[in-house]
């Protein structure tokens, strides 16, 4: 099958083989290799009921060398197992994570893309409540499946600017809630927002904490920076999801000499800052246009041309090329596949 590497979008594509791992009687089994994209499900499942579930998405891309590189394989691990306890799933271990991860890889070498071609190999880990039960309690029983899809550029026009919309009537998460966990509640809570937002031709929701409407929270299912007074800028708060991307700009907006400021960031502190973008895994950085608040007509520009900022444009090609192994990788953030 030929694939035309550069014309692919963000969406779901067969590969060969999946993953999969059950966990039952308190211990996880040994990992399969299925060929089918169909689960076989209880319909009593928890996954189904009360919503007992955990994701995570890393990427592996191939580099000039022709060497496959997984992204921070650990950390995604680690966060999934965060997941769990927020959700009383249980944990998988580490290095069954890694583990599995890797065969997948492994296994769909031939849809890994091409190092030109601005394409990778997105991984989706995913872990549910395969148990019946209908009491609200956690299952006794759980599936670990690890599938990838090769992915292009999460936006259609690649690293561009977007426009973004504060809108007051929708919450991404409470306080003391869900919000810091990875789980597909989030995601479903999230909708809604984001059909409004595009009906109005934005590109995503700009959150507000849900407590106060006082603090920048997350920009659609993205953390949010912004850069002034070369200080790189990120919202401090426990409803929002801990990005790995943005993990690793913080370091890397250190090495290029900013400052960097994790803290409460009021609204109105928008006004002040050179550019802004929202930062994940599928687009590494999306630079903002402008946020437009609904509510009082205010409109944050950040660029003028629509052209990403100069700090973010340079955070965007640096982690890419640590990524694709154009640059060294000094912060042991990347597992080459052997």
């Amino acid at each position: 099958m030929e694939l035309d590497w550069k014309n692919l979008g963000f969406g779901y594509m067969k590969t060969d083989f999946n993953i999969r791992c059950n966990y039952s009687d308190g211990a996880w089994g040994e990992l399969e290799v299925h060929d089918n994209e169909y689960i076989s499900l209880h319909m009593a499942a928890t996954v189904l009921h009360y919503g007992q579930e955990s994701f995570e998405g890393l990427k592996a891309f191939r580099g000039k060398d022709g060497k496959i590189r997984i992204f921070r394989m650990r950390d995604n691990a680690l966060r999934m197992q965060d997941s769990s306890d927020g959700t009383l799933m249980a944990r998988v271990p580490v290095e069954l994570f890694e583990e599995a991860v890797l065969k997948a890889v492994k296994l769909n070498e031939r849809f890994v893309p091409p190092y030109e071609s601005g394409a990778a190999l997105y991984i989706r880990p995913v872990l549910f409540g395969s148990g019946a039960q209908v009491g609200v309690k956690p299952s006794h029983d759980y599936m670990f499946i690890v599938f990838v899809t090769p992915v292009g550029p999460y936006f259609k026009g690649g690293f561009q600017t977007t426009p973004f919309v504060i809108m007051r009537q929708y919450d991404r998460s409470a306080p003391l809630g869900m919000g810091k966990y990875k789980v597909g509640g989030n995601y479903a809570a999230s909708l809604v927002a984001v059909k409004h937002a595009a009906e109005l031709g934005y590109s995503n929701v700009f959150y507000l904490d849900a407590k106060e409407k006082k603090y920048i929270d997350e920009c659609g299912a993205a953390n949010f920076f912004g850069v002034k007074n070369n200080t790189y800028v990120t919202p401090k708060s426990e409803s929002i999801l801990p990005s790995i991307t943005n993990k690793s700009l913080i370091v890397l907006a250190e090495e290029i000499g900013l400052k960097v400021e994790q803290r409460h960031v009021p609204v109105e502190e928008l006004a002040t800052f050179e550019e802004a973008g929202a930062c994940g895994t599928a687009a590494v950085i999306s630079p903002i246009e402008r946020i437009d608040d609904y509510d009082t007509g205010i409109s944050y520009v950040f660029t003028k041309d629509g052209k990403p900022g100069r700090v973010s444009d340079k955070l965007y090609h640096k982690l890419q090329a640590i990524q694709y192994g154009d640059e060294p990788d000094t912060h042991g953030w990347v597992t080459v596949v052997e």
